[in-house]
């Protein structure tokens, strides 16, 4: 068993390698096959779909529950304002410098040296590290491609720039295509009717609309028009305003029911583009909150998107790194992150293994 010591130095060695090629959003076939690579060497058996790949700490067992690690691989492009070269990887006062460094590199790393850690021992529970890709654009060829492939899980620890907090819940999305329809017409004329009046009555409805639920952790869901057009020249009266709302959907709500309370409220025809990024929360009873309970761990709802809208089981958003960091210019890492993202695994895991030896 590797000391934590020697997990860090790989984990910060193979973490400069990963931002040293590039990985955007269905272009991670190279970083893939770094962490394929790294997982091989270390005598896991691997297997990848895509460029998802995932490997099991020891043969699987249905008798034992499981446990995935998951975080994601690829990155946003990088901003113009970068000061820095984003593919090399700069150690500065104590900072790792590098696009996806903080997104999600360093969790994905501190899981990856975790999952090494433990797959050298007998475990209470089947471990299985999942490296997703398209997680930035919660594309259809990431996670939810590869979830079939793998056994169902009793917990997923999904790792995001959090400060080692845990994301106990987290916000949705829906994204509506909105229409009105009037009637074309001249407009030196009395004449047509207005499409663009009609969405503005929607519109100012939209705009003081709150949802009747309110969630413990994630306050109120939020529904914000975003994008409008209507018209093709000046002296035309639109016959069709199209309009798009955001709707940000706490776990007080599915997506499904969301759509049905703004549905009742507007005029407008509404088309929602995907039913697939809903919100989460770990459930009441759930055995994460014994972990929680017993590390001491701080809990929050999380506002921003991650693959646990995808993972149809419960999970908790951990890893070390600030959000706020995220996809910003000169995007970085402290390197003692690291080292408490692999020890705050590690205690995680540890905390699991001692409750289930418990109550056998």
């Amino acid at each position: 068993m590797k000391n934590n010591l020697i997990l860090y130095q790989e984990a910060v060695a193979l973490l400069s390698q990963l931002i040293e090629t590039p990985s955007f959003s269905r272009e991670e076939k190279h970083t893939s096959g770094i962490i394929e690579d790294f997982l091989i060497e270390r005598a896991c058996v691997v297997e990848r779909s895509g460029n998802n790949v995932w490997a099991f700490a020891s043969p699987f067992d249905h008798k034992k529950p499981t446990v995935w690690l998951n975080s994601h691989h690829d990155t946003v492009k990088p901003n113009s304002g970068y000061t820095i070269d984003p593919f090399h990887p700069l150690i500065q006062e104590n900072k790792l410098f590098g696009l996806g460094s903080n997104d999600a590199g360093a969790s994905l790393v501190c899981l990856l040296s975790t999952f090494v850690h433990f797959a050298e021992r007998d475990l209470p529970f089947n471990l299985v590290m999942i490296a997703s890709a398209e997680e930035e654009i919660s594309g259809k060829d990431g996670i939810a491609s590869i979830i079939s492939q793998l056994p169902p899980c009793d917990l997923a620890i999904v790792g995001e720039p959090t400060g080692m907090a845990v994301a106990v819940a987290e916000k949705g999305l829906l994204v509506i295509d909105a229409k009105t329809f009037g009637k074309a017409g001249h407009a030196a004329r009395e004449e047509g009717e207005n499409a663009i009046y009609l969405a503005l009555d929607d519109l100012q409805k939209i705009k003081s609309f709150e949802f009747s639920r309110v969630s413990e952790f994630l306050g109120k869901s939020k529904v914000s028009a975003t994008v409008i057009h209507a018209g093709q020249q000046h002296n035309v009266v639109p016959d069709v305003c199209e309009f798009v709302l955001d709707v940000r959907v706490t776990d007080a709500y599915s997506l499904e029911e969301a759509f049905e309370e703004l549905k009742d409220q507007l005029s407008a025809e509404l088309k929602p583009r995907s039913m697939r990024l809903q919100s989460s929360r770990l459930p009441k009873g759930h055995f994460g909150w014994k972990l929680i309970e017993n590390l001491k761990l701080k809990t929050y709802g999380s506002p921003t998107l991650s693959d646990q809208a995808l993972i149809p089981y419960p999970s908790i958003k951990i890893g070390p790194g600030d959000s706020a960091r995220s996809h910003t210019a000169n995007e970085f890492i402290y390197l003692n992150e690291i080292q408490e993202g692999i020890n705050g695994y590690i205690q995680l895991l540890d905390a699991y293994s001692d409750l289930l030896n418990t109550k056998i």
